[in-house]
This record gives C-alpha cells, structure tokens and sequence, in this order.
C-alpha cells in the first residue's frame, strides 16, 4: 500500500456560507443544482480534517465548485488559500473560476497561483454556461494554467444511466473534444470522466489521454464495485486518482471499495495515493 493516502476530491466551504446557505442557494444555479437538496452536507476545513483522521487519509485536494457568479469563486477561494495555509501538510488547494469573466479570471489564476493553489476545479462548463470546447475562452484559461504548472479538474457527467441531483451534461464527447483541443494540459475528469476510460479500448483515444488522469469521486453511487479492475485493465491504474466527494459521502466508504478491489499492492498503491503525489509533486521534485 501507498506510504501516503490521498483524497484527490473533497469540498470545503466557509462557515458564513453554511450560515447563510438558502441566501446563496437563490443567489447562484450551481450552488442552487448541488446544495438546494436539505441532505446535501457542506463541510469546513476542521470537520474534513475530522474525517480524514478518522478515515486514515493523509492529504485531501480541497476543491471548490463551479460558481456561476465571478465575485462566488474568489471569496470561496480565500477560504481554501486560508484553510490550506493553516493545515499545509494536510491539505492542498483547487480555485475555481469562472471562464465568463475573461481577464479577470486570468487574473484569479494569477492570484491562486501565487498563493500555492495547485490546480482549478471542479468547474462545471455546463451550469457555468461556457463551451469546453470554445477556444477564444478557454485558450486563455489553459494558457494561464500551463504557465503555473496548474492542474486542471472538470466535472463529467454519463451520458447514460440512472439521474442524480448535479450529475449534468459534460459527457465523454465533450471531454474528449476539449482534450484533443489542449493536448499539453494537464486534467483530471472527475467521477471516472463519465466513462470515458471505455473508450480508451480506441487506440487513438487512448493516445489522447497521455495527460488525463480519473478521480474515483462518488464511484459508490455510480458503478459496481469492479469499476476498479475493469478501468484499471483497460488505461491502467497510474491513470486512476483516488477521490470521495466528501462531504457527499464518508471517505472510508470509497477507501473500502479500493482496498477490497481485487488488484496487486502495487496498483493499489498508485491509486491511493502514488499517482497523485506524482502529479502534484513531480515538476517540483525535477526542478529541485
């Protein structure tokens, strides 16, 4: 098993958010799309360092959302720059933007960037309302991302399958579009990118995918559990990242269905953990 367990999708948000939830339910559709539902958790940074010590897990990439308003995406990113700040070993930051915005989301990558974010997501072209695939917006938005060695994380959505609240529409066509588009930037398709590892069976798919990775957020609402094996024979387990969605469910509940999977050590190292200190970490590890 990995020395080092990390969670490569988790949520985080400020305590005034919580407090005024129903404010901003009304105030903007993708906080409205994932937390109108009383049920859906919202999670501080102390209680997922709670969570992560009662799960066993050493690093968790606190994500945020894909806000549609501009204004959202920077105050929720103080909140994560400050929370990483005061647990450095603990936790590691994604900031969103939105793409809308033009120089001023260049600016917020700018900004992340320079307090130690190390990549941008979870966005969410399709409650954000801009096109993946549009290349006067985000040429910009990759350009900034390569530049700071930046990861980026998307949503992904099935095309097929059973509905869910906040499962959405960037399906496997989309994602595979805006990868072919931006071969050189780094990405992570979350929730197994919709299935989009299937395809991979495509020689020239699995050719596109030199420099995408797969987090395994939310795998327990979504696949059985030999998901694992069957992505793992088909793109390899160095493609597949760990991840939980916490607070949407306990972290344990994910780390069980890795440790049960019927795979060598090894791979399940990778998965836990190795694969994801290796996109993190390795440029600065190279440089050192």
């Amino acid at each position: 098993m990995s020395s080092v367990i990390m969670d490569f999708h988790t949520h985080i948000f400020p305590p005034w958010l919580r407090e005024k939830r129903d404010e901003y339910i009304k105030r903007d559709a993708c906080f409205s799309l994932l937390y109108s539902q009383p049920k859906a958790r919202l999670a501080t940074a102390e209680e997922l360092i709670a969570s992560m010590d009662e799960a066993g897990i050493d690093l968790s990439v606190v994500l945020n959302i894909g806000w549609v308003s501009h204004e959202l995406c920077v105050k929720t990113n103080d909140y994560i720059l400050d929370s990483v700040s005061r647990y450095p070993r603990r936790l590691v930051g994604f900031c969103a933007i939105q793409p809308q915005a033009g120089d001023a989301a260049i600016a917020e990558i700018e900004r992340c960037a320079r307090a130690g974010a190390k990549g941008i997501g979870e966005l969410r072209s399709d409650v954000q309302a801009f096109g993946l695939t549009d290349k006067r917006t985000m040429k910009p938005v990759v350009d900034a991302a390569v530049k700071h060695d930046l990861i980026f994380l998307t949503h992904s959505s099935e095309p097929v399958g059973h509905e869910y609240f906040g499962k959405g529409s960037i399906t496997p066509d989309i994602l595979y579009s805006f990868i072919t588009a931006f071969p050189n930037l780094k990405l992570v398709c979350a929730h197994w990118g919709g299935g989009l590892p299937f395809y991979a069976l495509m020689p020239e798919v699995a050719t596109a995918l030199a420099n995408v990775l797969f987090d395994t957020a939310a795998t327990v609402f979504l696949y059985k559990p030999g998901i694992f094996e069957q992505v793992s024979r088909i793109i390899g387990s160095d493609k597949i990242l760990f991840g939980t969605d916490y607070p949407l469910m306990h972290q344990n509940r994910v780390l069980a269905q890795v440790q049960s999977a019927r795979l060598p050590a090894k791979d399940k190292a990778k998965i836990l953990g190795d694969n994801a200190q290796k996109m993190l970490y390795c440029d600065e590890r190279a440089k050192a």
